[in-house]
């Protein structure tokens, strides 16, 4: 059983014929392409160039970019096909998500037209790979605490500070870096401003950091002493107006790390269906043990419902209507649900779910950090409560 059909539900109106297409697409791209070649990148701790320009030649970057700046002129609706194949193939460390719906979004939407057409093109042919540069030592869910500096310097700024847990970092030409270009002014100090890697000098990457899960996906510190970038590099009009984009595209971020999720947990179902009819305990299929279909009756139930869930959220934000509040819960609940999905599915294992070679056990490792990053779900219960 494929896990796309692991729930049984109809397509959502979102998901038409196109986005089916893309998802078929898509999800024999990384099955022929990317999934034999997986175990190395897990070893690497990182993904090769090739796969990513691989990725740009079958229209699996910058889907929902307009086709005039090199994209496919799709919506997240296609973002989310593209994501959900990652998940439902088992692929989950290709830094793709980021890189199309968080990254090249803020271009669009706060570059200029010279920005868009300088970089959104090279991001859909993989030529560039996307990363931002928000969390700090000392700044993690907390954005309006970071102590990275821009000071302007004739028609240049002066970049200093540092960075931790950057998705993409090792590999990223193209880093959106959130700093303070007026410190006393606080969150409305903040500034996003576009930093070229090549030749960037005073910019350093720091370690691939050693993860728990999700190997194969390059996360690094990232340093900037006295580095320099152009004025032009700065997104939007003016300086100060980067808390304000941070805030106005976090929705889009969470509700993103809901499609891994449920992404995921389909996945997650899929394989455990598949096991327990195979598997043989005291003479009859693990199946045939009340126990087991009362737990996956449970599973099934639950996911159908964090399906039914998701797909409206996807219809609201593509009408505009996502609200933060409704975003953070689907970050929060769906991330929630992932955990104890996986790790109920990898009780169903018994022992075998603990081996690395079951793709349950990778699951279980690369689930966790869904709770922490795009805010943590402590700080996603906060946001929520400020609206009751």
């Amino acid at each position: 059983m494929q896990p796309a059909e692991i729930l049984g539900l109809p397509r959502p109106a979102w998901a038409g014929d196109e986005v089916g297409m893309l998802y078929d697409m898509a999800n024999r791209f990384l099955t022929e392409e990317i999934a034999p070649r997986y175990e190395e990148f897990e070893k690497n701790e990182k993904f090769d160039r090739e796969s990513w320009e691989k990725a740009g030649a079958n229209g699996l970057l910058c889907a929902s970019m307009p086709e005039e700046y090199g994209g496919s002129g799709g919506t997240f609706a296609h973002e989310s096909a593209i994501i959900e194949a990652i998940g439902h193939v088992g692929v989950d460390g290709f830094g793709i998500a980021l890189h199309n719906a968080i990254v090249a979004p803020y271009i669009l939407h706060y570059g200029s037209d010279e920005q868009k057409k300088k970089w959104l093109p090279k991001l859909a042919t993989g030529e560039m790979i996307g990363a931002i540069a928000m969390t700090e030592p000392g700044a993690g869910s907390d954005l309006q605490g970071v102590k990275t500096r821009a000071e302007k310097d004739g028609n240049q700024y002066r970049i200093n500070g540092s960075k931790t847990f950057i998705t993409n970092g090792q590999l990223a030409d193209l880093i959106i870096v959130v700093a303070k270009t007026d410190p006393e002014k606080g969150a409305k100090g903040t500034s996003l401003i576009v930093l070229e890697t090549a030749d960037a000098d005073g910019f350093e990457r720091g370690r691939n950091l050693d993860k728990v899960g999700l190997k194969s996906n390059d996360t690094s510190e990232l340093f900037f002493n006295d580095v320099r970038v152009p004025t032009s590099n700065l997104l939007g009009h003016e300086e100060g107006q980067g808390f304000i984009q941070l805030m106005q595209q976090l929705p889009q971020e969470r509700l993103l790390i809901g499609t891994q999720a449920i992404a995921m947990i389909e996945r997650a179902l899929a394989v455990t269906i598949e096991y327990v009819k195979e598997r043989k305990a005291f003479g009859k299929a693990v199946i045939d043990f009340q126990n087991t279909q009362f737990k996956l009756a449970e599973l099934k139930t639950e996911a159908t419902i964090g399906r039914v869930f998701y797909n409206d959220c996807v219809a609201r934000h593509l009408e505009g209507g996502l609200d933060p509040a409704t975003a953070s819960m689907a970050k929060y609940w769906l991330t929630d649900l992932q955990c104890k999905v996986v790790d109920e599915c990898l009780q169903l294992h018994g022992g075998y779910g603990y081996m690395n070679e079951y793709p349950i056990a990778r699951m279980y490792r690369d689930a966790r950090v869904q709770r922490i990053y795009g805010g943590t779900n402590e700080i996603m219960k906060l946001l929520i409560a400020r609206g009751l």
